[in-house]
């Protein structure tokens, strides 16, 4: 989709800080970072929320939390812990239409998040 950022920045068309690539997946730094490590793991694959996910996305979901756990592993995060997060809808703070998750850490993880 033309008018979204995460398809620009999939097809190297918008500004980013690329942490990793492969064929299914991009990570890549969060412009606005809530954690001392915020990467995004978005799939190349656009679907706007989680709720338009089919089975037949299993396997790529299931990529985007391994590259998050690969992640994790490099940034040192795995010893103290992490988060994982998918927003999903205006009120589950989406504000990109094209499903990605979070993975935050190198900070205390609060619950409830707010």
């Amino acid at each position: 989709m033309s008018n979204c950022i995460f398809c620009n920045i999939v097809q190297h068309q918008g500004s980013a800080q690329i942490i990793f690539e492969d064929q299914q997946a991009m990570v890549i730094s969060d412009r606005n970072p809530q954690a001392p490590v915020h990467l995004l793991v978005i799939p190349k694959k656009h679907i706007d929320r989680i709720q338009n996910t089919t089975e037949g996305d299993e396997a790529l979901l299931g990529h985007l939390i391994i590259l998050a756990r690969q992640e994790a592993e490099k940034a040192g995060l795995n010893d103290k812990g992490y988060r994982l997060v998918f927003n999903n809808g205006r009120q589950g703070g989406q504000a990109v239409f094209h499903i990605h998750l979070h993975l935050l850490g190198g900070r205390a993880m609060h619950w409830p998040p707010g």
